[in-house]
């Protein structure tokens, strides 16, 4: 017998599907205009390398999101029209499946809208001449009607929220554009304070991988709305490698330029940039990027909410988005969740491992989904544990050194998924498949 999140999935059809520039590349480039992904962009990388190197960096880290991240879990989508978290019973099992990659993905988008509500609450006291700081009084109010707000949409009304995002994703874009106009004169006079071009690009393959695990993961139900191969390079192609450059490139020299050129930034920091600016145009453009965190906010609470619902059916769909929703509003106002770096450590560490055990399983299928595995498929457990490990050695009571050499802790945590999978795979450890209905 399956459970019931695989006995009543049912693929989409290939005629409900759309081309590439329709939905996987805008929904993909929303995700990286999205200013918690550049915010902090900056900061440890251009004190340690050249605008060329981290440029360098940025384009190797979206080639490995696309390659390694994102194009399997799509591939895997588009063949079946299946969500994650059928095609995730194959690596994980039937049982294993409610964990892995299902509840995990739930859990996972609790800590994005907490960040995305802490940014929001961020900007509008900012706009509003308030000091933004977590913890006083202005800022849980705000941060408190923002999310619920951000939570109720997301169950009640998502598909209005989808109609307009497209368009929402030009409002950072612009903006961006606009201060790089505006700093760009300073930025051939940055130099490295502290040289050392390797932690500079490592750093950023970490932070741009990590922010993108749960996404590529996310592939698969990308994947499943697109019509054929075309679609699935086209879509990563544009939505993440272009993406990528376009808004990690632009704030990351911006940053640079502003420092050079206004000696009242301080920290590296985007929105340090933007308040730099000053005027009517900075109070503009914080309560646009606010409006612009509207999509992320919305989807991330639509996703945890579906994701909680399908794996537990018995809890409702709104009641355990607001409960996801108030434990996000708990770590947003109080601050832990400006953390970003230590965050997308935690995401890559989480996800690296299961997108390395997915690749692992699809190679030895024979390029092709195996179907759901009996039980818990251990050979995807032992992967995600012994990669997870991998992925947070640098949170570990480790040396400044060895710290610096376990990064890109994100790659390396893919790789040891893949590899392990590989290998209990081979020692026979994957249980037996069990037939979909039809």
């Amino acid at each position: 017998m399956l459970p019931d999140y695989l006995s009543k999935a049912v693929p989409n059809p290939v005629s409900n599907r759309a081309p590439w520039y329709k939905n996987t590349a805008p929904s993909y480039a929303g995700v990286f205009l999205w200013i918690a992904f550049y915010n902090s962009i900056a900061a440890g990388t251009i004190t340690r390398g050249t605008l060329t190197v981290c440029l360098l960096a940025l384009a190797a880290a979206g080639l490995l999101s696309y390659a390694l991240y994102y194009y399997v879990p799509a591939i895997l989508g588009m063949k079946t029209g299946y969500p994650l978290y059928v095609i995730g019973s194959s690596t994980f099992g039937t049982r294993g499946g409610y964990a892995m990659p299902g509840l995990l993905m739930g859990l996972l988008q609790v800590g994005w809208l907490a960040v995305g509500t802490f940014f929001a609450t961020k900007f509008v006291l900012t706009a509003l001449g308030i000091e933004a700081k977590a913890g006083t009084m202005p800022f849980i109010v705000t941060g408190v009607i923002w999310g619920y707000l951000m939570a109720w949409i997301g169950v009640m009304g998502i598909q209005y929220v989808a109609r307009i995002a497209t368009f929402l994703n030009f409002i950072p874009l612009l903006m961006i554009l606009v201060v790089f106009v505006k700093v760009s004169p300073g930025i051939s006079g940055h130099v490295p304070s502290e040289p050392n071009s390797f932690v500079a690009f490592t750093m950023l393959l970490q932070i741009v991988i990590g922010f993108f695990a749960t996404a590529g993961a996310a592939g698969t139900d990308f994947g499943s709305n697109a019509r054929n191969t075309s679609d699935v390079k086209w879509g990563g192609l544009v939505g993440i490698v272009a993406a990528i450059m376009i808004a990690g490139g632009l704030p990351l020299v911006s940053v640079a330029g502003a420092r050079v050129m206004m000696p009242n930034v301080q920290g590296y920091n985007y929105d340090a940039v933007v308040s730099g600016i000053g005027g009517p145009l900075a109070t503009a453009m914080f309560f646009l990027f606010t409006l612009a965190s509207i999509p992320p906010a919305c989807f991330s609470s639509f996703i945890a909410g579906n994701s909680f619902s399908t794996m537990l059916p018995g809890v409702s769909r709104m009641g355990s988005t607001m409960a996801g929703m108030t434990v996000a509003i708990i770590l947003a106002v109080s601050g832990v969740a400006e953390n970003l770096v230590g965050f997308f450590t935690i995401v890559g560490a989480s996800f690296g491992p299961i997108c390395g055990a997915m690749a692992a399983d699809y190679f030895l299928s024979g390029k092709k989904w195996a179907g759901p595995r009996e039980g818990i498929n251990w050979a995807g457990y032992g992967a995600w544990a012994v990669g997870f490990f991998v992925g947070i050695i640098p949170f570990l009571p480790v040396s400044k050194e060895v710290q610096e050499f376990s990064q890109p802790a994100v790659l390396y945590s893919f790789i040891t998924g893949f590899v392990v999978y590989a290998a209990l795979a081979k020692a026979g450890l994957e249980p037996k498949t069990v037939a979909m209905p039809r």
